[in-house]
């Protein structure tokens, strides 16, 4: 019995770990990203004459192209990992992140996206540049700020019953800390400053 209950307290902490890898995952910025933009884009096409799938090529310019970079950073051995747990290794891949949005913003704008996706690029591009300067001296949690980031944008698009996804930010936030990727300040600090940003760029030029 006493070898039971040594291997119960031994198997706990294993799984917390897998429970908190998979929310990294499914809750990762790139991913959070995407779905937001096609979101929004969606509900920017409830304007007669706009295009519902304005939010792909948002998405392509905001997500998919700098999560493509990482991984060839990951494969070329240049990076551990594709969450970049390295604070030093971060700026670069937050630069390039930061100017792919930008070249996707000036596209889409020149090729008359709705206001809404093209808000929501700008307040994502501030976020990004944000993040970018203050890794040069704290590795704030870009996982936090994009998860607090997407539930101020999705209130400000579909009002309080958004705030559902409030758990979800939390649930994030414990994910990193368990799996010692952040301390619980830099968690707290990256919620805060993006669903500062999201709450306040993104309604403001929407």
């Amino acid at each position: 019995m006493l070898n039971a209950a040594t291997d119960d307290t031994r198997t706990t902490p294993a799984a917390l770990d897998r429970i908190a890898i998979v929310v990294s995952e499914v809750l990762a910025p790139a991913v959070l990203v995407a779905v937001l933009l096609l979101t929004v884009g969606w509900h920017a096409g409830d304007t007669p004459g706009v295009s519902r799938w304005w939010g792909l090529p948002g998405a392509l310019f905001a997500a998919v192209i700098p999560l493509g970079y990482v991984l060839h950073g990951v494969r070329r051995g240049r990076l551990t990992n594709h969450h970049i747990p390295e604070r030093a290794d971060r700026r670069i891949p937050l630069l390039f992140g930061t100017a792919s949005l930008i070249a996707g913003l000036v596209l889409m704008l020149a090729l008359g996206a709705p206001r809404e996706v093209l808000a929501l690029l700008t307040a994502g591009g501030v976020g990004l540049a944000t993040f970018a300067l203050v890794t040069h001296w704290w590795k704030m949690s870009i996982h936090a700020g994009v998860a607090a980031g997407t539930v101020s944008a999705l209130t400000a698009v579909y009002g309080e019953i958004a705030l559902i996804g409030a758990p979800l930010v939390l649930l994030g936030c414990w994910a990193r800390v368990r799996l010692t990727a952040h301390t619980p300040a830099q968690v707290v600090a990256g919620a805060l400053v993006g669903a500062l940003i999201a709450g306040t760029v993104f309604p403001l030029l929407r």
